[in-house]
């Protein structure tokens, strides 16, 4: 059955529909004579020029259809009378709409007639419609489920109030013999590694099957494939299928089909018809740097054949975006894990006092003895820990340094595994120097700076002051990797001054009750909205997963002024001849005297503070800090030459290259002047850090660390747990 209707039935509802629903109009041809089989795509519209169809000498036009199909004129016409043709114009469009999808095959129907200028009837056209929904859809809202055909699904937000789905790199490995990253695999390798994927949903509705000749394709761009891959579920999940060991990587690459690669860039999906959900899961392969910025599309066409010798033609394409995890630092504040330290023939003394912190202070302690290590002790130098997160699953990823010392197999061998990722940078160059260590990378506690909220701090490292002509740098692949992850915006340091060249060796992190206080309640307000305090500022997310308090924390920096301070405090009180090293037998001792008696190291100390200081005011400026944020710590140093070139290296242990382990820090044991029996620089650092209500326990790491140029903090390395805060929350 028809109805015939026109502007005076529901024209204010079709006109609603159009603007609030109807996102995509597509041209369509009719042809005089002829009733054309349309497949339709509900929520789009078909749009026919009327003038283009029609016969000459046309002067009206009225339309009929069935009560499943709605359509619209424009420009509306005057004559509102029902049973009237209605006036034909040159840009007279007919705007053609279906709100559901169809049962069967061509159920629906649309017809015109041509009228000249007597209202004589010059001709008809006509439609038969089917009507299918078809929605590629992914976890636009963030909240671990993919919902059905999200409007913000084709576009990415950041902050409280964003939107966009987020892809991890699949660079963990769930084989623990012959491994390596699973993004190497063109196939999922277990069941458990599709957790690690992104869910992506094509839900399609409409009749059992599509007209003959139509067809669902998916398809990326030839650049979007080198940062993904896509596998279908080709038989419902799996996870609760139990396999043998003989039959698991057959059935993988027969349940999980690898769909879209660098290989394949389109290839056509089933369609379900009726109530069908396809699923697919889609692996990140690489991460942000400066090539490429993380943000990745996927799309559906939907193809209508035109005749078996020519190719489909596209008539509706759905897609989606995707943004790709950011690596992510954790700092000094955040709960220790895990921590690792080398095991070597010189060590022993240091390693079983480093066992005994750990073990008090309640966390794991993972040794990489020397068959692994082969005598490289610097467990920090050669990786940094971080981690990856999105709403359906997060894991920790170690970042391997360029510096590939006698450790370098180390994070790939032992740490690399299931839900434990692997990521590195190889240099440009050969000429990797101290500098791409990682004890020249670290990262402060979340930081409000001029307002900026920075909700997972700033990265932090060592370079080489502006204006040297002979300076080391990190590498620049290490730095473009760094400035590309975008959540933890990199501050510089001049760290070039020292012989090693670190950050670590002049600064560190501690938790501070006492100072800048960050927290963040989820219990839900009113509008769904919480609030968290960061530093002097105020940010607003919506509500996470728990409940969590970010500590305030100091800043610690070395300060050669601290220490003549201290030192000349003791000469004043009696104790000029009170000894440094005392206690080690093949250093030469010094007295507070004859240390401060001497005019060439105090003018090495005094370039040295320069240089502290030139930092000092980096770190105010960059991380919103004053200098009651700062607390200087007694350390000295001294020069050493190489050419014409002149560098620092710690007088005696450097105290602030310790190890932060919640209110227990590992600290060099510095062996200075003894007062009542007591070392001072050991009594100085108790009563800085007891104020904060920090318990400091000094490391004896002299032969073993100290004179080959480290501390604990160089022999060590601590994996943190992530931050609560989710990092697309940040306003950008």
């Amino acid at each position: 059955m028809f109805q015939e209707t026109s502007q005076s039935t529901v024209p204010a509802f079709l006109h609603k529909r159009k603007s609030e629903t109807v996102g995509y109009q597509r041209t369509h041809r009719l042809d005089l004579g002829f009733s054309h089989r349309v497949l339709h795509v509900v929520g789009t519209a078909l749009r026919v020029t009327l003038n283009r169809s029609a016969p000459p000498k046309c002067k009206f036009f009225s339309v009929k259809c069935t009560p499943t199909v709605q359509y619209t004129i424009v420009p509306s016409p005057q004559d509102s009378n029902h049973h009237s043709p209605i006036p034909l114009k040159d840009n007279t469009v007919l705007l053609i709409t279906m709100k559901h999808a169809s049962e069967f095959e061509n159920d629906s129907k649309l017809s015109l007639r041509y009228y000249g200028e007597d209202k004589e009837v010059l001709g008809r056209a006509g439609l038969y419609l089917t009507a299918v929904e078809v929605s590629l859809d992914v976890d636009a809202d963030r909240d671990g489920v993919v919902e059905k055909n999200n409007p913000k699904k084709a576009s990415w937000k950041w902050g409280p109030d964003g939107h966009g789905a987020i892809l991890l790199v699949n660079c963990d490995s769930e084989r623990t013999y012959w491994k390596k990253p699973d993004t190497e695999h063109k196939y999922v390798s277990k069941v458990s590694d599709l957790k690690d994927m992104s869910p992506m949903v094509l839900r399609t509705k409409g009749p059992a099957k599509l007209p003959d000749g139509y067809k669902l394709t998916l398809h990326i761009s030839q650049s979007d494939a080198e940062s993904v891959r896509i596998f279908r579920a080709k038989s419902g999940e799996g996870d609760n299928v139990i396999l043998s060991q003989n039959s698991i990587y057959h059935f993988l690459m027969r349940d999980y089909p690898l769909v879209l690669s660098t290989d394949v860039l389109s290839q056509e999906v089933p369609y379900l018809g009726n109530n069908g959900e396809l699923k697919f899961y889609v692996e990140g392969l690489r991460f942000l740097d400066k090539d490429f910025d993380g943000m990745v599309t996927i799309n559906v066409s939907l193809l209508e054949p035109i005749s078996k010798s020519l190719p489909e033609t596209p008539i509706f394409t759905d897609k989606v975006v995707f943004r790709v995890a950011p690596w992510i630092m954790t700092p000094n504040t955040l709960n220790p894990v895990e921590v690792f330290v080398c095991s070597t023939r010189d060590n022993y003394k240091f390693l079983k006092s480093m066992t005994r912190l750990v073990d008090s202070s309640g966390y794991k302690l993972k040794v990489c003895h020397e068959y692994m290590n082969r005598g490289d002790r610097w467990m920090q130098d050669e990786l940094e820990f971080g981690y990856i997160d999105s709403p359906h699953q997060g894991f920790p990823v170690v970042l391997d340094s360029p510096r590939d010392g006698k450790l370098r197999d180390f994070p790939y061998a032992e740490i690399l595994g299931p839900d434990f990722g692997y990521v590195t940078r190889v240099a440009e160059r050969e000429d990797v120097s101290s500098l791409d260590s990682f004890g020249n990378l670290e990262v402060s506690p979340p930081v409000t700076v001029n307002g900026k909220n920075y909700p997972l701090g700033r990265i932090i490292i060592g370079v080489a002051f502006p204006t040297a002509t002979k300076g080391r740098n990190m590498t620049k692949v290490v730095q473009d990797f760094l400035w590309a992850q975008k959540v933890q915006e990199p501050v510089a340091l001049f760290s070039d001054w020292l012989v090693v060249g670190h950050v670590d060796e002049f600064m560190t992190f501690v938790p501070a009750p006492d100072r800048k206080p960050i927290t963040y309640t989820n219990n839900p307000s009113p509008t769904g909205i919480c609030v968290m305090m960061l530093g002097l500022g105020e940010y607003t997310i919506e509500n996470g997963p728990s409940n969590f308090c970010w500590q305030g924390f100091r800043l610690l920096l070395a300060s050669p002024d601290a220490g003549y301070k201290l030192f000349r405090g003791l000469k004043n009180d009696g104790h000029g001849q009170a000894k440094l090293f005392e206690g080690l037998e093949q250093e030469t001792q010094i007295t507070v005297d004859e240390l401060l008696d001497d005019e060439q190291l105090q003018a090495e100390n005094s370039y040295v503070q320069s240089c502290i200081d030139w930092n000092r005011d980096v770190l105010k400026r960059e991380l919103g800090l004053d200098d009651d944020d700062i607390i200087d710590l007694p350390i000295l140093f001294k020069l050493v030459g190489d050419g014409d070139v002149f560098r620092a290296l710690a007088y005696y242990p450097d105290m602030v290259n310790m190890i932060v382990l919640g209110k227990n820090l590992g600290i060099p044991k510095p062996f200075g002047p003894k007062v009542n029996g007591r070392c001072s620089l050991e009594a100085e650092m108790c009563s800085l850090m007891g104020g904060l209500g920090l318990n400091c326990t000094f490391i004896d790491d002299f032969a073993s660390y100290h004179k080959l140029l480290g501390e604990v903090h160089c022999g060590s390395n601590v994996r943190r747990e992530a931050f609560g805060f989710k990092w697309w929350n940040i306003k950008m």
